[in-house]
């Protein structure tokens, strides 16, 4: 189907108005960093009052190749502003030049520059008496942890589950911290050298602080919540952008993922320091478009704030994470944060058509006036799953884009790949992408580390795949998607991890034995509760099922047992390289094994991937 005009998609939303006097506080009138620069930018020529300056600065970008009114070095601001950002269409040498300039002065790493404590408070509810108290103090850094804090930087005494960080206050103030941001209450003691910031709500503080310190932001942000399908969607959204010839990057469980910078590993929300510094990280190097994770502890603890998420997307919500939010109610309380405080009022919401928080989500987005985007199998979905058949390679489904149909090919398994894959050309969509050309880009997504990946196959065929599938819907989804791949036995290894819901074991015992052929039992991450009792737990709804507590000899066990009909499927893990058993993290990887185990048996070094 060629590409069309679209009624139903709007354009590429503006950038937010400002104030102004945000706009008086810019370096370059044109930059996009919200905040004020960090950097005293005298030279630069945009800063100029005289009538062509002014003219020239509140002139639209000139096309590619024209002539720019300044030269990169007499531009410091800590963001560029459009006349040292290179022309995407055409990059010159001097546009080159020019960023390799912007880079290494502005790198966020660096932290070359202070900010004043006043302007870090300004605009994160700060009040009139707490600028004139702070107004003389500088800041060089912001820190969470102890351990990290170094001269001039602002410590935050944050309670937590494990440790509360006013037990760590003298510690900081040792290492240098001038400042210390935290609970309503709080006195340091006698040192009046140091400035103390109470607040009722310090991690939302904090996360607001971390932005104005950090200031710079990939342009177009994609966030995605539920409790099952955040990884995946948001690694095929930076997929689906970098094959539509986007700078994409990805955040979350398996860390950033982005073009021209190393793999790091991660958590799926990082904590607002290391978030903020690394979406700086990210628009220094040139990437303009960022997909992540927005974890139900992240949003509860407020990491996200001062993030501007212009498109966000909710998956599902199934039991996980009880031990920490208490309820179920409170668990969707969390998740809706992402719709009510952290998408942009004028963003878009890409909600799942088909779960049962569906209507209370539109409506929270539909009263903030933000854009609803529907996808599933309902038939009221915008991205309609109407008819999906498996093939050898993946599956085929007709999906009805906006009321037009069109046939996808998607080289994944399962329908819940389908849904993931749906949820992220909505973003993409959401985001201002043409919807025709974003849904031709679903062909070539590939799967995602630990995400049903297929790791290895027995020298009789059969496949052996490996899943993260924690918690009860996540293993009965990846279940359900084996079987219409499976001729023989089906056949699952798992365990639960410790420390953790307990309440969730007992179901996905049932759930193992109810849609498994054949169930090994085996440990997952103990931590410190004892490895026998859990497995006793998930054993009582499962009486049928094989005990094996080492985790090795289990994936051994199994492999050796196949037939060439049958499927294996390593839930629980996924990608992960560690088990944590106690206090440690030993190292352990079930795709590096599974492929061992395969080796040994065939005789061949490596094993047999994929």
């Amino acid at each position: 189907m060629p590409p069309a005009t679209w009624s139903a998609v709007r354009p590429e939303p503006p950038r937010r108005p400002e104030t102004a006097a945000t706009a008086a506080r810019r370096c370059c009138p044109r930059s996009s960093a919200p905040f004020p620069c960090r950097r005293r930018a005298t030279s630069c020529s945009s800063r100029s009052t005289s009538p062509r300056a002014t003219r020239r600065a509140s002139a639209s970008p000139p096309p590619a190749g024209s002539r720019r009114p300044h030269s990169a070095g007499s531009c410091s601001a800590s963001v560029p502003c459009w006349a040292c950002r290179p022309s995407t269409r055409t990059p010159t040498r001097s546009a080159r030049r020019c960023r390799s300039t912007w880079r290494r002065r502005a790198h966020p790493s660096k932290e070359s520059a202070n900010l004043r404590l006043s302007d870090l408070i300004a605009g994160t509810n700060g009040n009139g008496t707490e600028l004139a108290a702070l107004a003389d103090i500088d800041i060089a850094g912001i820190a969470a942890d102890s351990r990290e804090v170094r001269p001039g930087y602002l410590f935050a005494a944050l309670p937590g589950s494990h440790a509360d960080g006013r037990d760590f206050v003298t510690d900081a103030i040792k290492r240098g911290a001038v400042a210390v941001l935290a609970p309503a209450g709080f006195e340091v003691g006698t040192d009046a050298a140091i400035r103390v910031i109470p607040d009722a709500n310090p991690r939302r503080r904090l996360a607001r602080m971390a932005a104005r310190f950090y200031g710079q932001q990939p342009r177009t942000i994609a966030a995605v919540t539920g409790t099952n399908g955040k990884t995946s969607t948001a690694d095929f959204t930076r997929q689906i952008w970098s094959a539509l010839g986007r700078r994409a990057a990805s955040l979350g469980t398996l860390g950033l993922r982005a073009p021209d910078l190393p793999p790091r590993p991660g958590l799926t929300t990082p904590d607002p320091v290391a978030l903020h510094r690394t979406l700086a990280e990210l628009a220094a190097s040139g990437i303009d478009h960022l997909a992540m994770e927005a974890s139900s502890h992240g949003l509860d603890q407020a990491r996200l704030d001062g993030v501007r998420v212009a498109t966000a997307a909710f998956t599902n919500l199934t039991r996980d994470h009880l031990d920490y939010h208490g309820s179920f109610e409170s668990y969707f309380a969390a998740k809706r944060l992402l719709f009510e405080r952290v998408l942009d009022a004028d963003g878009t919401a890409v909600l799942n058509r088909d779960v049962a928080e569906f209507a209370a989500l539109a409506a929270v987005a539909r009263g903030r006036g933000q854009r609803v985007i529907g996808y599933g199998a309902a038939v009221e979905a915008d991205l309609r799953l109407a008819q999906r058949t498996p093939t050898p390679d993946g599956q085929r489904f007709e999906l009805v884009l906006f009321g037009r149909p069109m046939t996808v090919e998607l080289p994944l398994a399962g329908q819940f790949q389908a849904m993931n894959a749906l949820a992220a050309l909505g973003l993409v969509i959401g985001a201002g992408a043409d919807p025709a050309s974003a849904a031709g880009q679903l062909a070539s997504l590939e799967g995602v580390p630990g995400r049903l990946q297929l790791v290895a196959r027995h020298p009789n065929g059969a496949p052996v795949y490996v899943d993260y599938a924690h918690s009860p819907d996540a293993l009965a989804t990846v279940l359900r998607a084996l079987r219409p791949h499976t001729a023989g036995d089906l056949v699952v290894v798992f365990g639960c991890g410790g420390d953790r819901d307990a309440g969730k074991r007992p179901q996905m015992g049932a759930i193992a034995c109810d849609l498994a052929d054949r169930v090994i039992v085996t440990d997952d991450n103990p931590r410190t509760e004892a490895p026998a009792k859990i497995r006793q737990q998930i054993l009582r709804a499962c009486d049928s099922a094989e005990e094996i507590g080492d985790r090795a000899q289990a994936i051994e066990t199994a492999i050796a047992g196949l037939a060439g009909s049958d499927v294996l499927v390593l839930a629980g893990k996924g990608h992960e390289q560690g088990q944590i058993v106690g206090t440690d993290v030993r190292p352990f990887d079930d795709a590096a094994v599974a492929r061992r185990i395969v080796a040994q048996i065939t005789g061949r070094l490596g094993g047999a991937k994929p």
